[in-house]
């Protein structure tokens, strides 16, 4: 995968990811810088995500420094101006 590019990561059972990708395997990927997605607005897809980004009012949680997923669907790399605006997005937690 391209250095230090960014991904939007939807997986089978495991959600929504924002991360750049260590290595992959098939449908499994070690991803490092990792935030899960747990909620957006701003955006009407996941390819609108990858693209325009998301409203400052969406849940992404803490960056995790590495994770290992399966069951990945869809890898879509994301725009500057996305990544732009998803390094932004203040960190969700409780």
């Amino acid at each position: 995968m391209e250095n230090n590019q960014k991904y939007i990561i939807r997986c089978d059972r495991a959600g929504v990811f924002y991360a750049e990708i260590k290595e992959r395997r098939g449908s499994e990927a070690d991803l490092v810088n990792v935030r899960r997605v747990h909620a957006w607005s701003g955006a009407a897809s996941l390819s609108q995500m990858a693209l325009e980004g998301l409203s400052s009012d969406s849940r992404v949680t803490m960056v995790v420094p590495e994770m290992t997923v399966l069951g990945i669907i869809e890898l879509i790399p994301c725009s500057e101006a996305a990544v732009k605006s998803l390094d932004g997005v203040k960190v969700w937690k409780v």
